[in-house]
């Protein structure tokens, strides 16, 4: 799982160059988030919930009740989950913010491609880069 971690934000990095003044928020479920929380590197804010949708259902809950849309004028999104879709066009219609989604090809939701301002795809394989139990 930790060279999952690693990967990931590798290919997420060469899609999306971070800034300094960026707000990152991650989100996974409650058993990955010691792996998470310490394999990522640089700065980030940490969510974490128990259950199928618990990782979706924290960056949503972000999305929706912090004031996302008054305080960012770009958000990007890594995710392919249709989940997603009302929320990030509500935030494009009532605040103007762009949502990018950043998504593995094969992996998005059309709902998702069609409320986003663009996509950009990575080249990552979730069970490519999986540790030997």
């Amino acid at each position: 799982m930790a060279t999952q971690v690693r990967a990931a934000q590798t290919a997420i990095e060469m899609v999306v160059s971070p800034r300094a003044d960026d707000q990152l928020v991650l989100a996974c479920g409650r058993f990955s988030v010691g792996i998470v929380g310490f394999e990522w590197a640089g700065p980030h804010r940490l969510r974490f919930r128990s259950g199928v949708d618990g990782a979706d259902l924290e960056l949503l809950d972000v999305l929706e009740t912090e004031h996302v849309g008054e305080r960012f004028a770009e958000v990007v999104l890594v995710s392919g989950d249709g989940i997603f879709a009302g929320t990030i066009s509500r935030l494009a219609m009532t605040s103007g913010t762009e949502v990018t989604v950043v998504t593995r090809p094969d992996a998005c939701s059309r709902r998702l491609r069609m409320a986003a301002k663009s996509v950009l795809h990575i080249d990552f394989d979730p069970s490519a880069s999986m540790e030997a139990a």
